[in-house]
């Protein structure tokens, strides 16, 4: 008779505790033991949450290398069957090895549940028939557990779901995820101090009653107050705000923005040509809204314009805006802005591109490009790789709670009654037609911040922490990936024989890029170095760009001036028609600014259980080579976070967004 030593630990969550017997079978290359229950010295333990069981179950002879175990629970006599949520399993076996067993899901019925040994294995090297039976298994079940789903056509598909309740448990929200997120979304105009504003369909009269309601809780959206006015902030935003990624380099005018130097530099001091030459003009085109039909809130017609805005460079390295054209046609009625203008008809045209601005960051940079494709690599990974293959121990860190908020997303921001659907500019109709041109539009490599950073010609701009902390990161995740693969995947053949990756990149081009492959995304994998950048992409893009684009929401829309999210007047059509009154009458009304303060500080909540990037409390990985990579990974990302940190200590507007400690994951919010 031999004994294996079989170490149970039960997550620290609120609900893991299971009073059922567990019963346990191992299975080695050599045999399997028989379906025992695990019990302790006084018969059959309750296994409590957070803590670590230990147990001895015998077998008649030694039964090889362990390959997976066999776990499920019933029901004691007189207990009802109740849910459990073991984190691993370890076994000690009688020669000395242990077998190391990743959970991490919730048992929550009596059939029988496969998990496997945590060494990492392709589906072309799991050879033993009950190893590639338990694969099959699993990822029948999950074929059936998550399925595609179409929202809306023309853009990315999600996972199919009744309601949240519906996502497979693993998936869903833990206790105090849930807690937190039901209370911020009920309380937020509360917290904010607004709730007697949400039912007000009026005007603001002035700015001093808005910044009477105005709650501030940390210094950049003081900052925010007091500048918004300032050309210096207003072109900052392109480049620090929560929406980078439009700014480029202008390498030559546009066709429909006529300007002359006389305009842009009445005092000779430049010219256009130059300093086009050096590198010192860039251009931020709203084209992807051009023509959209705009919003009805409060029985109200609202506006959204597509402006043309142009940018210099100045030696003290501002970025100063030289021009502002509110639609992409030039016409008698459509003039160009200029600073030298009366001082509202100037502010009048920023407010109209901050406005713009909200749109294009919240449909395509946020939501699109992080939420939505995060969703689609989660699902198509969870589809398509097996908890054992390398790549879903590597990623699936990185998808923590993204199928619910998206779920959310979809029943409480983007619906037919939801707040963005009601409350802003391009919601309805239009928010479809933008995320539809979004979608079409969308290349591979501008997905990719060192191929979108060159493509743009941002290489050498100074002060662009987005671009400085992204491309930092980018090249931390990198490395850590290509050990990664480099450790799994000896050569390029192996990438190409793994049929379980291809059915991943497969599903995601046909549901994420909708097949289209202008986009330039890969339909398939033939080499590591292929699979390396894209899978530094899917971190990338569902941490670190989420991050960015989201975390400074309300820092940034908080102050509503500075970032509308509808506008109640048509754009100007001549010079000389503005006031302090007509902007006034422009703004939101007051329940449709404070449902969007309220939403943008939701967006902006860390919750408590909040996962920083690069920290992996799961321990999916067991080999020593992987787990060092994700110590090297790991001190990278430290190492960065105090350079931040020492980088943002002096500065009067701080950009902590890219910052390790500070972001998550996952798109978790």
């Amino acid at each position: 008779m031999v004994h294996y030593e079989v170490t149970v630990s039960t997550e620290d969550c609120l609900g893991a505790t299971t009073l059922n017997s567990v019963y346990i079978k191992l299975v080695g290359t050599d045999g399997e033991s028989h379906r025992e229950v695990l019990t302790g010295l006084d018969g059959v333990s309750a296994i409590i949450c957070g803590t670590v069981s230990t147990f001895t179950v015998s077998c008649p002879a030694s039964l090889g290398n362990l390959v997976l175990i066999e776990l499920d629970k019933q029901p004691s006599l007189f207990m009802i069957e109740d849910n459990w949520f073991p984190a691993k399993v370890e076994v000690k076996s009688p020669e000395g090895n242990t077998y190391k067993f990743p959970v991490y899901r919730w048992i929550n019925n009596d059939q029988t549940h496969y998990f496997r040994e945590a060494t990492a294995m392709k589906v072309f090297e799991d050879t033993h028939h009950l190893a590639a039976y338990s694969r099959q298994q699993e990822m029948k079940k999950r074929e059936t557990d998550y399925r595609w789903a179409v929202y809306t056509e023309g853009i990315p598909h999600c996972v199919k779901a009744n309601d949240h309740l519906s996502l497979p448990a693993e998936v869903q929200f833990s206790f105090t995820k849930d807690a937190e997120f039901k209370f911020t979304a009920a309380t937020g105009l509360a917290e904010l101090n607004l709730k007697g504003y949400a039912n007000c369909d009026k005007k603001w009269p002035d700015l001093e009653s808005f910044h009477r309601v105005f709650w501030r809780k940390t210094t950049v959206p003081e900052y925010v107050e007091e500048h918004w006015k300032e050309d210096a902030f207003f072109g900052y935003q392109f480049l620090n705000g929560v929406n980078p990624r439009l700014i480029r380099r202008c390498s030559a005018l546009p066709s429909n923005l006529s300007v002359t130097d006389d305009m842009v530099f009445p005092s000779g001091q430049y010219s256009l040509a130059e300093e086009i030459k050096k590198g010192n003009i860039f251009l931020c085109d709203y084209k992807n809204l051009d023509g959209v039909k705009a919003n009805t809130i409060n029985g109200k017609q609202q506006y959204l314009t597509a402006p043309l805005v142009l940018l210099h460079r100045t030696p003290d390295a501002n970025m100063m805006p030289l021009a502002i054209q509110l639609k992409q046609t030039p016409a008698d009625d459509n003039p160009v802005f200029l600073p030298s203008d009366s001082e509202y008809d100037w502010l009048t045209a920023k407010i109209f591109v901050r406005s713009a601005d909200f749109t294009e960051h919240q449909l395509n940079t946020h939501l699109l490009r992080t939420h939505l494709l995060a969703e689609v690599f989660a699902v198509s990974l969870l589809r398509n790789l097996p908890m054992v293959h390398p790549l879903y121990k590597l990623l699936i860190p990185h998808t923590r709670y993204t199928l619910q908020i998206n779920y959310l997303a979809r029943l409480f921001l983007i619906s037919e009654t939801g707040i963005f659907t009601k409350f802003s500019a391009s919601g309805g109709e239009g928010m479809t037609t933008i995320l539809k041109r979004s979608l079409s539009s969308m290349t591979y490599s501008s997905l990719c911040l060192p191929e979108d950073i060159a493509e743009r010609g941002l290489e050498a701009v100074p002060n662009f922490y987005y671009k400085d902390d992204g491309l930092r990161l980018w090249e931390i995740i990198h490395r850590f990936v290509e050990g990664i693969i480099g450790h799994y995947y000896k050569c390029d053949t192996d990438v190409e024989k793994d049929s379980e990756l291809q059915k991943w990149i497969g599903e995601i081009f046909e549901h994420g890029f909708l097949s289209q492959s202008d986009t330039g995304i890969p339909q398939s994998f033939s080499t590591m170095t292929e699979l390396t950048k894209f899978i530094t992409m899917v971190i990338f893009s569902g941490s670190c760009q989420h991050a960015a684009v989201n975390s400074g929401q309300y820092d940034y829309g908080g102050w509503m001036p500075n970032t509308p999210i509808t506008l109640q007047l048509p754009p100007p059509t001549r010079k000389g028609t503005t006031s302090e009154e007509t902007m006034l009458q422009m703004f939101p009304d007051v329940n449709t600014t404070v449902q969007g303060m309220a939403t943008m500080w939701l967006l902006s909540k860390q919750s408590t259980d909040f996962v920083p990037f690069g920290q992996y409390p799961e321990e999916h990985f067991s080999e020593q080579i992987p787990c060092q990579l994700v110590k090297d990974f790991q001190a990278e990302l430290k190492n960065l976070s105090s350079d931040i940190k020492a980088r943002n200590s002096p500065l009067k507007l701080p950009y902590p967004y890219l910052d390790p400690a500070e972001l998550e994951n996952s798109v978790a919010i």
